[in-house]
């Protein structure tokens, strides 16, 4: 009996012991998640929830909040045509950069991905340099580009075309968001690539012999090997593209403030030019929270579609 009564006495402590040990590991869990809680919501749920607050005043960002209007902000917002032309210049933005920007990237990135020579990675250090410039300094380079009188620009058309009178891309209405398009598609093709590039030197090469020994062209390779192994970079890389071209500000504030005429405004500048410089804080915080519905909803929409390939 003697013998017997410490191994009994040992079983009965060991789910205290266990109850221990978790409550520990539950207390540093919690200890360690809560710097971030409080950064997350110090700088997003906070400002986020003051955003919805102010959407419903009249407000010009100084003194007190007294004037109280509702959902008129909203209605004003539907119903200006300048909001809805912003929206259609990012739809533009993104169908851009999906059908264009992406496709091209991709293809660079099957040229440069395969070898490790010098002139390879020359022209993958080349092709990345735009994407490690400010949005703000692209801009202003780039609105040199195009000055009418001093621009490089002016002074290839006046050796090419010297009878062609360049008045400047950037103050015609017709030609200013293609314009910006192009430097979009200069500055962030280059991130995408590198995403391609990194996806595509993932890919063992066994699958590719295995495909040749069973008879497969180099199209039936792409198609069988390549785009299945890449579709993780694909999406990554689509789920940016979407996102940045609900958010463009930078370069086309610095290149024009989304003129002429408004013919290159997009939502975020929009915001800036009708909310924040016309000291109409309400308002431009309802425009803030129609472009986060938006910018979540697709968020969502893209969630779902991963989880239901995934399953």
């Amino acid at each position: 009996m003697d013998a017997t009564a410490p191994a009994v006495t040992k079983i009965k402590k060991a789910p205290d012991q266990k109850a221990k040990v978790k409550n520990h590991e539950r207390a540093l869990f919690y200890a360690l998640l809560f710097p971030a809680f409080l950064l997350v919501t110090l700088f997003i749920i906070y400002p986020v929830i003051n955003t919805v607050f102010y959407s419903f005043y009249d407000w010009n960002g100084f003194g007190p909040l007294k004037n109280f209007v509702g959902l008129k902000n909203l209605r004003t917002l539907l119903h200006d045509s300048l909001f809805w032309n912003a929206l259609r210049n990012n739809g533009i933005v993104i169908v851009f950069s999906i059908f264009v920007q992406l496709p091209i990237a991709f293809m660079l990135a099957l040229l440069v991905c395969k070898s490790s020579s010098r002139p390879t990675i020359f022209f993958r250090t080349v092709f990345f340099l735009p994407y490690i410039l400010s949005e703000i300094i692209t801009g202003v380079i780039w609105r040199f580009i195009y000055h009418p009188q001093f621009g490089l620009l002016h002074q290839v058309f006046a050796i090419i075309a010297p009878t062609y009178n360049y008045t400047g891309f950037l103050a015609d209405p017709n030609t200013v968001f293609v314009a910006i398009l192009f430097v979009i598609f200069w500055k962030y093709f280059g991130f995408h690539m590198i995403l391609y590039v990194a996806g595509l030197q993932g890919i063992p090469p066994e699958y590719y012999e295995a495909a040749l020994i069973d008879g497969a062209n180099p199209v039936q390779a792409f198609f069988y090997v390549t785009l299945p192994f890449m579709k993780n970079a694909i999406q990554m890389s689509l789920f940016f593209c979407i996102v940045g071209s609900l958010q463009v500000f930078d370069v086309i504030w610095s290149m024009g403030q989304g003129g002429p005429v408004h013919a290159a405004e997009t939502a975020v500048v929009y915001l800036y030019k009708f909310g924040i410089k016309s000291s109409k804080m309400g308002f431009g915080s309802m425009v803030a929270i129609v472009i986060f519905i938006i910018c979540l909803a697709f968020n969502a929409l893209y969630q779902r579609v991963i989880n239901k390939e995934e399953r």
